[in-house]
């Protein structure tokens, strides 16, 4: 049966997993209830994915705002002994994109969903969602999404059920370790640019190729200027892996680092760089770059989907493109008529070269990087949404 089930396409998989565990899962109550006892974070809290991050960072911006709230780790095998003090009228509020989060709900079982508002605070990067989506609609009272860009895919999904609600990043900003440029090896005379992604997220998507190509136009074999490719998730997906070596074969000015650093490591590596290059094919936040800017660092990054919504050219370098069916070798990155974006790679070069040469901008753009991602990425949107569901939110920050 294993082997039969291999052999089927992996959409049609996806598909009939996400359709069998939606009609055992536990359905929500008809009509939501305030959620006055405040918040139950869900995700994988305890792992480096993007979910996880997301889950962290709204467990830390609730406490740094005051709100009553709990967390459990969803991807653990045994429920999180926590889980047993939830609040009653808690809601529980899921970093878990819907394919899976039936089976999620399936893990925490119907005693601990009852009388509570469910909450799918769902990430995609496509303007179209795929239909193995569809099933875990019955299973939530709303969806939560970090981008006006992802909302406006969800809300043909789910219309009048989707609250725009971004990280709030400023209240958990990154926190770099006290690692220099030194500790990870870099030169202290080199202009550095990083472009750092996971393999789990999609190669095709993250389009590192284009980051190499605009790199090797803009500088050629420079030595005075270096491209680090910081590659989480590597072990898993040794094709993608291969592809990057290749496509850097024979530069000297090009560095792989494939080690899965500590979150504040990495932090530090990314401030110790000199600018982030980000030619995405597609975000439905963009949470690389939104740190990059809060850590001061100029951003070049595709312009368009979700990181236009707070990187434009008052505090980084957009970077033009034209639409383009969406194709994603491994089939997750794909909907009937969803297109993503091909950056331009000429434009992108001339923007590095002209970043490279002038320091004095660099530290300006970061400036106003930073500035801009702490006005547009604090916890407006969070608290709206607190609000409009009934969570208590302490008078401090209900007046500030």
């Amino acid at each position: 049966m294993h082997r039969l089930w291999q052999a089927l396409p992996a959409r049609q998989r996806r598909l009939w997993l996400a359709r069998g565990t939606a009609w055992v899962a536990p359905r929500p109550d008809p009509l939501p209830l305030p959620a006055c006892g405040g918040v139950v974070v869900g995700g994988e809290i305890g792992r480096a994915s993007g979910l996880g991050e997301a889950a962290r960072i709204m467990d830390q911006a609730l406490q740094r705002l005051g709100v009553p709230h709990s967390a459990i780790d969803t991807a653990r095998r045994r429920p999180d002994a926590r889980a047993a003090g939830w609040p009653d009228r808690a809601a529980l509020v899921l970093h878990v994109n819907a394919p899976q989060l039936p089976a999620t709900l399936i893990g925490l079982g119907r005693g601990r969903l009852s009388g509570r508002r469910i909450i799918g605070n769902w990430y995609w990067e496509l303007p179209v969602v795929p239909t193995s989506w569809h099933p875990a609609l019955a299973h939530v009272h709303e969806i939560w999404a970090p981008s006006r860009f992802t909302a406006m895919a969800f809300e043909a999904l789910a219309p009048g059920r989707v609250r725009v609600v971004p990280p709030a990043l400023a209240l958990a900003p990154p926190v770099p370790s006290p690692l220099d440029r030194q500790a990870f090896g870099l030169p202290a005379d080199v202009v550095v640019v990083l472009t750092s992604f996971s393999l789990a997220s999609s190669f095709a998507r993250k389009n590192p190729i284009a980051a190499i190509g605009a790199f090797r136009k803009a500088f050629g074999d420079r030595r005075d200027r270096l491209l680090l490719l910081k590659v989480g998730n590597s072990e898993h997906h040794g094709n993608d892996l291969l592809l990057l070596q290749e496509a850097i074969a024979g530069a000297p000015n090009i560095r792989l680092e494939t080690r899965m650093l500590p979150e504040a490591d990495m932090h530090a590596l990314t401030r110790a760089c000199d600018i982030v290059l980000s030619l995405h094919r597609s975000e439905g936040f963009g949470l690389v770059p939104a740190q990059a800017m809060l850590l001061g660092r100029p951003v070049v990054s595709t312009d368009w989907s979700a990181t236009t919504e707070f990187l434009d050219e008052s505090c980084g370098v957009p970077i033009g493109y034209r639409l383009v069916p969406a194709a994603d070798p491994r089939g997750v990155f794909e909907a009937p008529g969803a297109v993503w974006a091909d950056a331009d790679i000429d434009q992108a070069a001339q923007a590095l070269r002209a970043l490279a040469d002038a320091p004095g901008r660099r530290i300006a753009l970061g400036q106003a990087a930073e500035a801009a991602a702490r006005a547009r990425l604090g916890g407006a949107g969070l608290l709206a949404a607190l609000a409009a569901i009934g969570v208590p939110v302490p008078d401090p920050v209900a007046r500030a």
